[in-house]
């Protein structure tokens, strides 16, 4: 492909050179900061070979290349009559920035940062409170023995105190003081506070009224509380001499802020909560089927969007209030329907690859996880998509018709979930079954009927064009390749990294390692043949020929290589286990960074699959997954 004609092409779709204020590249994309994003032709960008996917984040519009963006970048600013870097840009273009930031963009931002690292916590609870729930219904426990209680108290602990958790999960995301925000929840919640307000009555701190308010597993009166007290921390922390910073800064906040909370913030935040919840169950109450096809037709385009992050606080919250959540069976209706859906394809599709991969990836949508459905099959052929669309609110009708709820929070929205559904009236599990069966089986004969473009398949090009027995010879060559983990830490999915690129596997696939150590060293025995200057990518090929990415945190490339320590240059031979690179994990996470580190394989078009080790927790040079060819 020629970079000089992409780089031409994607100047154009971006509106031109006069609507680029700034442009710079990390190790996958190029990150515009355009002076209006409406001018940029999205659609057209995507559908260009070369680009992988499109995005915004946080103001920033995203192009995403792949390993060759740096030639893409420099024949970019070869065509530009100026150089508009970040690193030549003036010291007020982060503020413009930051000033022409969408707020609606930066709320799900927000809601996202939070609620996606305490997702594990909240669905390992419900996960267990809906095994207690099943194990009442057989009859194979009782619910006076202690068994159960314990059981129970193990699955309610995580709500009961999840203020405490959001506060921490919120001050990270803010970048305040997270030991500082947990202690403000547990100030709130401590037992005697519990006590003195559980009667109804207002009391009073220093004759001012403290209204009466039950803070246990609500969301709104923390969040509030840690987003303000973010602002009172940093106040006090510019006008206190450092010498006495930590005895000063938390002190104060504290001081203020729990008082504060209790009488203000706290109660407004009930209400809030409160509100939201009893709007939701007023609207399923009284509009149920409507509300149903609505979300459980358009969920998958929330998700496209990120716009779902925005109902986490509203699930959260009814369960919390009323003990049940409307939102979730319609999340399951969606998901089965994109994996139906791509059954469809599978049951028309001439071509056995094709047949192969709607197979596979349906299967994994019905299980909950519906990107390789979502967008490996049914939006590339479009109208299989819009079957899902359909069968989604037509499962969405059934939901609603019979009144589905959900009684615990569950991470993912599919068949292992099921016991989210049980409760005291068996008919709500049979109710759920049915619904998401119908969503499968009328996304599937939608898409069936409607028919798709067989040769609008194949992946866009996002390499040099090759002839047809030079790429024979390059898939012979393809070898299972074993990749050993390059940091310490907890293995998680794609799905939990909070970037599209990689959780929507947009790039490549692999898996995401939450470091518990600052250091990486080489996954495979091979070459280092590209390191990106802030340090936080590095690029791989193994002696097999496997290209790989090691992409330390999200963003980190806005740190300028502050906290990062590259061990090794490009072209660098390398083997399992030589350091590659040094970091200050607790550092970058204090400015504000997540650190999760996805570790992925770019050349995925010579590989069948991604196998994995099977772990949770994983050391240095463990095995980590292999690539099938």
């Amino acid at each position: 492909m020629d970079k000089q004609q992409l780089s031409k092409d994607i100047l154009k779709l971006v509106g031109g050179e006069e609507n680029i204020d700034q442009v710079t590249h990390c190790m996958t994309r190029l990150r515009f900061n355009l002076n209006d994003n409406q001018k940029a032709d999205k659609a057209t960008l995507k559908n260009t070979p070369g680009v992988m996917g499109v995005m915004e984040n946080g103001g920033q519009f995203q192009v995403i290349i792949g390993n060759d963006v740096p030639i893409v970048y420099n024949a970019l600013v070869g065509n530009m009559s100026k150089s508009p870097t970040a690193d030549n840009a003036s010291s007020g273009a982060s503020t413009g920035e930051k000033k022409k930031r969408n707020p609606i963009s930066a709320l799900f931002d927000f809601i996202s940062g939070m609620f996606t690292p305490i997702l594990p916590a909240i669905t390992g609870a419900g996960m267990i409170k809906g095994i207690v729930a099943i194990l009442v219904a057989v009859g194979w426990l009782s619910d006076t023995s202690s068994t159960y209680i314990i059981l129970s108290a193990i699955g309610d602990g995580a709500f009961y105190f999840l203020p405490i958790i959001l506060a921490i999960s919120a001050a990270r995301k803010l970048g305040s003081n997270m030991y500082i925000a947990a202690a403000l929840a547990a100030g709130i919640m401590h037992p005697t506070i519990t006590a003195l307000l559980a009667d109804g009555h207002n009391s009073s701190f220093m004759g001012i009224t403290v209204i009466a308010a039950t803070y246990s597993s609500t969301v709104i009166p923390i969040v509030l509380a840690v987003w303000i007290a973010s602002y009172v921390e940093k106040a006090v922390d510019r006008v206190v001499h450092a010498s006495l910073k930590l005895l000063i800064v938390p002190t104060v906040t504290l001081l203020i802020m729990v008082p504060l909370t209790l009488m203000t913030v706290g109660p407004l935040g009930t209400v809030l909560g409160n509100g939201l919840s009893g709007g939701i169950s007023w609207l399923f109450d009284n509009m149920s089927i409507f509300a149903s096809i609505l979300i459980g037709g358009t969920m998958s385009l929330l998700i496209i969007t990120g716009m779902h992050y925005a109902l986490l606080p509203i699930v959260v919250g009814s369960m919390t209030t009323l003990g049940y959540d409307f939102i979730i069976p319609l999340m399951f209706a969606a998901n089965l329907a994109q994996g139906g859906a791509a059954f469809g394809v599978g049951l028309r599709s001439r071509n056995s690859k094709t047949k192969s991969l709607a197979y596979s990836t349906g299967l994994t949508a019905i299980m909950g996880i519906t990107e390789p459905a979502m967008y490996g099959i049914n939006m590339k052929f479009k109208k299989p998509f819009i079957a899902a669309l359909i069968g989604g609110a037509i499962a969405g009708a059934f939901m609603g018709i019979f009144n589905v709820k959900s009684y615990v929070i569950t991470g993912l929205a599919g068949l292992p979930s099921i016991a989210a559904f049980v409760s005291p009236a068996i008919s709500t599990l049979i109710y759920a079954l049915v619904g998401g069966l119908i969503a499968i089986v009328a996304a599937a004969i939608i898409t069936y009927i409607l028919g798709f473009q067989e040769e609008n398949a194949s992946e866009p090009v996002a390499a040099p064009a090759a002839t047809t027995s030079a790429a024979v010879t390059e898939e012979a060559k393809a070898q299972d390749e074993q990749v050993f983990s390059p940091i310490t830490g907890e293995v998680k999915p794609l799905s939990e990294v909070p970037d599209p690129a990689f959780s929507e596997e947009i790039m490549g696939k692999g898996f995401a390692i939450q470091p518990s150590e600052g250091r990486v060293v080489s996954p495979i025995n091979g070459t280092v043949f590209s390191l990106s200057k802030s340090g936080h990518a590095i690029g791989l090929v193994s002696d097999t020929g496997a290209e790989m990415l090691i992409h330390i945190g999200i963003d980190t490339v806005k740190l300028k290589g502050q906290f990062f320590s590259p061990k090794v240059q490009a072209g660098a031979k390398v083997a399992v286990g030589d350091v590659l690179m040094e970091f200050d994990r607790e550092q970058i996470e204090k400015a504000g960074y997540t650190t999760i580190t996805p570790v992925i394989i770019t050349n995925m078009h010579q590989y069948e699959s991604i196998e994995s080790a099977g772990r949770t927790t994983i050391k240095e040079k463990d095995l980590l997954f292999t690539a099938k060819a």
